[in-house]
């Protein structure tokens, strides 16, 4: 159990203003989540906290708590997922491992009570009622279809992986151990109260997740209690820890996950061998050899000089680049993003509108779901890479952030059929058509007509695009 310290009423004095501004603001607040778009969504999900404040003061810098007191907010968060949930979706076959893990903090470390095989709710409910474990849910937007919704919208909002889990805590007992993440994250309280207590990192803006002891965090900088409808963001590498207070039956939040190798570094490890691939065909510097027996050399004191002129070089071509040849951080996010959530079975879908013609005027559909890159190892070519929207659905919902999906390799569905290739010279038609909210096929930037109307209807077949 945590120690009950005697500071408690001077602790988190930043977080209980910033609490009595969001209760006196929270009047004119949406009372639940606007889908309207990705930029609504998040609109609403921070609310009343303006979006440029948001990142301007507490984005990856300090823990933002929002303590609303709204009944509406409650409902709708506690229809995410429940302790009830769980009844139904153990007839549906979850695993231990996979789908759930049952946990409890015993003297700072993290113990693990999992069973074998599949998940058996009498068993599950018993651990949770005699053992006082903790019961994590892993990805329940491959469950829940308000949490599906949530995260697509987040997704096309950040342009980063969204993922979640969902953990329910009986009373008097505490599921993990002081840790930090390398995560943004978002926790949500769906159903009764979560005491937390954050701490200062040890490591900003941590790149892995690892568990502190108690003697090195310190005291806590904020100590708080969640109820239904509060929200609270802390940065990756906020360390932090929760328990259920005694009196309160149980406590289930969801905690939502985005950013995760998502920096200007992991940026940079994708972007440059692209770039380098591009300069060395036309620089004949980096093209030149390296020097005798360098590979067997520890010490390369003697090349640093060089190197350093030629990553000056690459800088200088950096600034006047256009496009950069991304490698993998595109290809990752489109292969492994949700689909979007349409309310219908996306693989039933049709092209939309008549077949196009070249004075036919079209539209990029789910602008949010497709993404143009120029790859380094496809020479001279560009493509469109989309998910789940067209006449064969790819990316699925039920697999999302759950490693990779053996069943698509099984099925002959290869990274290939996310995307379409063309020539580099449609590179300008295909910004084109995705930067305009119209365009006609004739207006495409082709040389011919037999070109651009060539585009249009592949983009139409895929439903890419719609004709209007």
């Amino acid at each position: 159990m945590p120690k009950k310290g005697g500071k408690r009423a001077e602790m988190g004095k930043e977080m209980q203003a910033q609490c009595k501004r969001a209760k006196v603001e929270a009047a004119c607040s949406p009372s639940v989540m606007s889908f309207e778009n990705p930029d609504s969504l998040f609109r609403s999900l921070i609310s009343p906290i303006k979006q440029e404040v948001f990142f301007r003061e507490y984005w990856e810098q300090k823990p933002l708590l929002v303590q609303r007191n709204d009944p509406l907010l409650a409902a709708y968060y506690q229809s995410l997922f429940q302790l009830s949930d769980l009844k139904e979706l153990c007839s549906q076959g979850l695993c231990y491992g996979r789908d759930i893990n049952i946990c409890r903090c015993v003297n700072g470390k993290k113990k693990v009570l999992n069973k074998e095989g599949k998940v058996n709710y009498v068993q599950l409910k018993k651990d949770f009622d005699q053992k006082k474990a903790t019961i994590q849910f892993h990805q329940p937007q491959r469950f829940k279809e308000e949490l599906w919704k949530i995260q697509e919208k987040l997704e096309c909002y950040f342009g980063s992986l969204v993922g979640s889990n969902v953990y329910i805590t009986p009373q008097g007992s505490q599921g993990l151990p002081p840790h930090y993440d390398d995560v943004e994250v978002f926790i949500l309280q769906l159903e009764g109260e979560k005491h937390w207590r954050l701490y200062k990192p040890t490591v900003h803006l941590a790149r892995e997740y690892n568990v502190e002891s108690e003697d090195r965090i310190g005291n806590p900088t904020h100590e708080f209690i969640l109820k239904p409808g509060d929200l609270l963001y802390f940065p990756r590498g906020t360390i932090h820890q929760a328990d259920t207070p005694l009196g309160i039956s149980c406590s289930t939040h969801v905690t939502i996950s985005t950013y995760q190798n998502n920096s200007w570094g992991d940026f940079l490890l994708d972007a440059i061998p692209g770039l380098v691939f591009d300069t060395a065909k036309e620089d004949v510097a980096l093209r030149t050899s390296i020097p005798r027996q360098l590979l067997m050399q520890v010490d390369i004191a003697d090349s640093t000089k060089k190197l350093s002129s030629l990553l000056r070089r690459l800088a200088d071509r950096l600034e006047n680049t256009r496009e950069l040849r991304s490698s993998d951080m595109k290809k990752d996010f489109i292969m492994n993003r949700l689909p979007p959530c349409l309310g219908c079975d996306s693989d039933l879908l049709t092209p939309g509108g008549k077949l196009p013609k070249i004075d036919s005027r079209i539209r990029l559909q789910f602008r949010d779901h497709a993404i143009i890159t120029v790859e380094p190892d496809q020479e001279n070519s560009v493509s469109i890479m989309k998910l789940g929207v067209g006449a064969r659905g790819y990316n699925r919902r039920e697999t999302h952030m759950m490693g990779t999906d053996d069943t698509a390799s099984e099925e002959g569905t290869s990274q290939e059929t996310h995307g379409l290739r063309f020539p580099l010279s449609y590179l300008d038609a295909l910004k084109q058509i995705w930067s305009s909210s119209s365009v006609y096929v004739k207006e495409l930037t082709l040389t011919s007509d037999e070109e651009k109307e060539n585009l249009a209807l592949s983009l139409w077949t895929e439903c890419l695009i719609e004709v209007i």
